[in-house]
């Protein structure tokens, strides 16, 4: 988490100590505190501080798995440019058995950006009508959501792009 920190990612956590959106989360203590197997999420915005990060991460020799979450072709081209080539990639095989009982695709995408689905289907709404209603900006609403995720991989700035399509009347909110 130090190394990842240099970076300055938009969001980082530990999923049974919170993530630094929320209000009340001091990263060092934080970090103090991770027990030995706990795992920890950052979340970074370009392939190139990603790069930076992999790359400090070899050269720290942690003894440690590193999971990436992308597009395939990008992190596979990152992890070449830094020296190292992936082992293993998992696929998403999409959603399986009463589709019906999801909530809509845009609700979706938000709450999916947690590695638990701690974001509430009902809050994102809420934030997505406010933000409609320009109750919210699409930076607070996106920081609101952000909190719920105790892992740390909410990537704020990615949900703050989407509430603003939103904002704009854009029909799909991918982005």
């Amino acid at each position: 988490m130090r190394i990842c920190l240099k970076y300055r990612p938009v969001n980082i956590g530990e999923c049974k100590q919170g993530n630094i959106l929320q209000d009340d989360i001091d990263i060092q203590r934080l970090i103090a505190t991770q027990g030995d197997g706990a795992g920890a999420a950052a979340v970074f915005t370009d392939l190139e501080t990603l790069q930076k990060v992999v790359e400090d991460l070899i050269q720290a020799d942690l003894g440690i798995s590193i999971n990436i979450s992308g597009l395939m072709d990008d992190v596979q081209a990152c992890c070449r440019r830094a020296g190292i080539e992936r082992h293993s990639a998992e696929h998403s095989l999409g959603f399986w058995g009463s589709k019906d009982r999801l909530p809509e695709r845009e609700v979706l995408e938000f709450n999916t950006m947690c590695g638990h689905g701690m974001v509430s289907f009902n809050l994102i709404r809420k934030m997505i009508e406010y933000v409609k209603l320009g109750r919210l900006t699409p930076k607070k609403a996106a920081k609101i959501m952000a909190k719920c995720c105790e892992c740390g991989a909410f990537n704020p700035l990615r949900a703050e792009m989407m509430l603003e399509k939103v904002r704009k009347g854009e029909k799909s909110v991918r982005g």
